[in-house]
């Protein structure tokens, strides 16, 4: 079995923005990536603050060419599912529903993903109204009400995308404001397809066999009411997708990665990059970022331990 200089888990810009780079150095590097490449940024309709795309470009322009440019330095790109990580003496084993890979480092870019509201219906209506995606399904609902559930970015960003095909698209904020950049919120508040319920909570999604209405909570009151919708979509935060590698790193109260500066984890061989790491923001600039410097960090890491074993 050959043995791979670097190994990233996850296609996102993080991952894909170490792969240039270590491609690009030379060093032999796989890519393991269970779905599509590109991410969360690839289900975003438009990033318009990416440096160097004045108009702004699409989440799915962008990582077709951060993918493209990968692939064109070199780097091979694994569909499958990282399972397992093994520790040996001099370099790790990475189970995968594909075989085993044997690395010397790991870049772990696993990301992060949308996180579930947690009510009744929820998982029963996922794929029959209920969405973590509007990119993915907005078509879906061409001259239909919807809900959208949250008041970050990306919660706005949606919405604001909904309303090119939805007659009406109603933002739940349990806040009595929008957390959103105030461009973003001018944006809304300014769209008259767009409704606020403010101070208020999504309790019960119902339905037949799709979504047909939700019940709301007035966190201030404690009324309840009935809002007819044949779509919810939920953009309250993310969770981190780091399971594969608890207990084996040191991970935050939250479950994202410890790093330092250098994207070092706390087990020597192993870095961390993008929306997976503990970090003030998660932008796909960040992600990008910090990929580089983890596959230079491993690049010099590989450096390292050659000299070391030569002495």
């Amino acid at each position: 079995m050959s043995i791979y200089d670097v190994t990233i888990i996850g296609g996102g810009p993080a991952g894909l923005a170490a792969g240039i780079y270590a491609s690009r150095a030379a060093l032999k590097t796989v890519l393991i990536e269970k779905g599509m490449p590109g991410g969360l940024a690839a289900s975003t309709e438009m990033i318009e603050n990416y440096p160097g795309f004045a108009g702004g470009i699409g989440g799915p322009e962008l990582m077709m060419q951060m993918d493209a440019q990968a692939r064109g330095f070199g780097l091979e790109i694994q569909n499958a599912n990282a399972g397992s990580i093994n520790e040996n003496d001099v370099d790790f084993t990475i189970i995968t529903d594909d075989g085993e890979i044997k690395t010397k480092t790991i870049i772990l870019a696993t990301g992060a993903q949308s996180r579930k509201l947690g009510i009744p219906g929820e998982a029963q209506f996922h794929g029959r109204g209920v969405s973590y995606c509007a990119t993915c399904d907005g078509a879906f609902f061409k001259d239909r009400e919807v809900a959208v559930v949250g008041g970050g970015d990306a919660a706005v960003e949606e919405a604001l995308y909904l309303t090119k095909f939805a007659s009406r698209v109603h933002i739940i904020h349990r806040r009595d404001e929008l957390r959103a950049t105030k461009i973003l919120q001018q944006r809304a508040k300014a769209n008259e397809r767009i409704v606020f319920h403010w101070s208020s909570t999504v309790e019960e999604i119902s339905g037949e066999q799709t979504v047909k209405e939700i019940l709301l909570k007035d966190i201030v009151t404690g009324q309840t009411k009935t809002l007819p919708v044949d779509g919810v979509f939920a953009y309250i935060g993310t969770r981190p997708v780091s399971e594969l590698v608890s207990g084996l790193i040191q991970l935050d109260q939250k479950g994202y990665i410890i790093t330092d500066d250098d994207m070092r984890t706390s087990k020597p061989g192993i870095f961390a990059a993008g929306d997976i790491r503990q970090k003030l923001l998660r932008q796909v600039v960040t992600a990008v970022a910090d990929g580089a410097i983890a596959a230079v960090a491993a690049e010099k890491y590989l450096e390292q331990e050659s000299e070391f074993r030569s002495q």
